[in-house]
C-alpha cells in the first residue's frame, strides 16, 4: 500500500520522502489555522452566524485541500480565501445592501462557471498565454505580500494614523521582540539545514509565549463544532442573477481566476512544478478543484475557497507532492473537534514564517529580463500593485493591462498572444466596473 501510495504521488519524480511531505503538511496547515477564527469574524459583519460559519470554513478546506491532494496532486491547501471574504461582507452586503444568501449566489455561481471554463479548456488556455516574465513577477509578488502579511501579523508594521501608510512597531512589546528572534532563530535553522525548523520556529515562540503572559491557554482544548443548520444551503441562486448584481458576479469571478493563477504559478515556481516551457503540467486539475471548492463553499454557507498562498510554508519545508494538502485536510477535520487549541497559536508566532517563505520566495525576480522594457515594466507593475494595494488580484489585472500596452507601444504587439488580449480586456473591464 505505501508504494503504491509512492507511486501514485510520484515521490521519486519529486525526489521527496515521507517525513518531508508529512513535515510540509503540518507547516502550511500551522501557518494559515488563523482562518479558522478570521474568516468567520469577517463574515459575522454580514450577518453570517459565526459558530455556524466555522464549521463551514473548517470542512470546505477539508474537503478543498482533499481534494487537491488526492486529485490534482499538488501540494497546495485549500480554504475560504481572505479578500474575497472581506469584498463580501463589507462592499456587497455592507455597501450595496445586498443579503448574504445572494451574495452567496453570486459566489455559487461564479464558481459554477469557473467550473464550465474549466471542463472545457477556457481556463487553461488563458493561463498559457500568461508570458514567463508575469509568473515569474506573480512568485515575486506573492513573496513580497507574504512578508507584508507577517509583519504585520507579528507587529514589525503597523498601521500609521498620520504621514506614511505604514511605521515600524513597537519592539520593546515583547511580542514584537518575540517575533523578531523568532525569524533569527527561523533563518539559523534554515541556515544549518535543521529539518521542519520553519514549524519549530512557530512552535518555540508559541511556546514561550504562554509563560511569558503574551498567549493564552484555551479555555478548553476540546469542543464539539457547530450545527451548520443556520448557513447549509441558505444561498439565493435566481435573485443574485438580477441584472444589478452582475457587476458584483464579474468583480468575484475575475478576483478568484486572477487570484487563483497567481497562487498556483507562484507557488509552482517555488516547487519547481513548472514544465521547460514554463506551464504548470495538468493545470486544468487545481483549477478544476478551486472552482468546485469555491461553489461547495456558496452552499455550505460561506465565501470563495482557492489555493492558499500560505501552502508555501509546506513546500519549503520541503513538500512536494499532493500528500502535503491530504495531510493539511486531516487537520482541518481535527481541528473540528480541537479548534480552540488550534488557534490559540498566537499571530506573532507564524507571522515570522510567513516573512521568511516571502524571503525565499523572491529569488524568481532573477529570471526576469531587465533588460527589456516591455517585459520589466509590466512585472514591476504586477509585483508593486500587488503588494501596495494587499491585493493579488489587483497586481495581476493591472500586469495583464500594462504588459501588451508595452508591446503595443514598442512596435512588438505580435509578441503579444491572443489569450493575454482577452486577459487584459477583462482586466479593464474589471478596473472600470468592479465596486472597488
Amino acid at each position: 500500500m505505501k508504494a503504491w501510495v509512492e507511486r501514485y504521488f510520484e515521490f521519486s519524480v519529486h525526489q521527496t520522502t515521507w517525513s518531508r511531505e508529512l513535515l510540509g503538511g503540518a507547516t502550511t496547515f500551522v501557518t494559515m489555522a488563523y482562518i479558522i477564527v478570521v474568516n468567520p469574524a469577517i463574515l459575522a459583519s454580514a450577518g453570517i452566524p459565526r459558530e455556524a460559519s466555522v464549521t463551514a470554513t473548517v470542512l470546505v478546506a477539508a474537503i478543498g485541500s482533499l481534494a487537491m491532494g488526492v486529485y490534482a496532486r499538488r501540494p497546495f491547501a485549500v480554504a475560504p480565501l481572505m479578500g474575497e471574504n472581506a469584498f463580501v461582507a463589507m462592499t456587497v452586503v455592507a455597501v450595496l445592501g445586498e443579503p448574504w444568501p445572494v451574495a452567496l449566489g453570486a459566489v455559487f455561481w461564479s464558481g459554477a462557471t469557473f467550473a464550465i471554463l474549466t471542463v472545457v479548456g477556457a481556463r487553461q488556455y488563458l493561463a498559457e498565454a500568461i508570458p514567463r516574465s508575469l509568473k515569474q513577477a506573480m512568485a515575486a509578488g506573492i513573496g513580497l505580500f507574504l512578508s507584508f502579511v507577517g509583519l504585520h501579523s507579528s507587529g514589525l508594521v503597523v498601521a500609521s494614523s498620520a504621514g506614511p501608510p505604514v511605521r515600524f512597531g513597537n519592539i520593546h512589546d515583547p511580542r514584537v521582540a518575540l517575533a523578531a528572534g523568532g525569524f533569527l532563530l527561523m533563518c539559523v535553522l534554515l541556515l544549518y539545514r535543521v529539518p521542519g525548523g520553519i514549524i519549530l520556529g512557530i512552535l518555540s515562540i508559541a511556546a514561550l509565549s504562554v509563560p511569558l503572559g503574551l498567549a493564552a491557554w484555551p479555555e478548553a482544548v476540546v469542543a464539539w463544532p457547530a450545527s451548520l443548520d443556520p448557513i447549509l444551503g441558505r444561498l439565493e441562486l435566481w435573485a443574485s442573477l438580477s441584472p444589478r448584481l452582475w457587476p458584483v458576479v464579474l468583480t468575484i469571478f475575475i478576483m478568484v481566476f486572477v487570484d487563483t493563477l497567481a497562487t498556483l504559478y507562484g507557488l509552482s515556481i517555488r516547487a519547481r512544478l513548472l514544465d521547460p516551457r514554463g506551464q504548470l503540467p495538468q493545470i486544468e486539475r487545481p483549477m478544476l478543484v478551486d472552482a468546485l471548492a469555491t461553489a461547495l463553499a456558496a452552499f455550505l454557507g460561506t465565501t470563495t475557497a482557492g489555493a492558499y498562498v500560505e501552502s508555501a510554508t509546506g513546500i519549503a519545508a520541503g513538500g512536494r507532492t499532493g500528500v502535503v494538502a491530504c495531510v493539511v485536510a486531516f487537520l482541518f477535520l481535527v481541528s473540528l473537534f480541537f479548534w480552540p487549541l488550534v488557534t490559540a497559536i498566537p499571530s506573532h508566532a507564524y507571522g515570522p514564517a510567513l516573512v521568511l517563505v516571502g524571503l525565499l520566495m523572491l529569488e524568481a525576480i532573477r529570471d526576469v529580463p531587465f533588460d527589456d522594457w516591455t517585459e520589466l515594466v509590466p512585472s514591476f507593475v504586477t509585483i508593486v500593485f500587488m503588494v501596495f494595494t494587499f491585493h493579488l488580484g489587483i497586481g495581476m489585472t493591472a500586469g495583464f493591462v500594462s504588459y501588451p500596452l508595452m508591446k503595443l507601444a514598442a512596435g512588438r504587439a505580435q509578441e503579444v498572444p491572443a489569450g493575454l488580449w482577452l486577459l487584459a480586456l477583462l482586466s479593464a473591464v474589471f478596473f472600470l466596473v468592479a465596486p472597488h
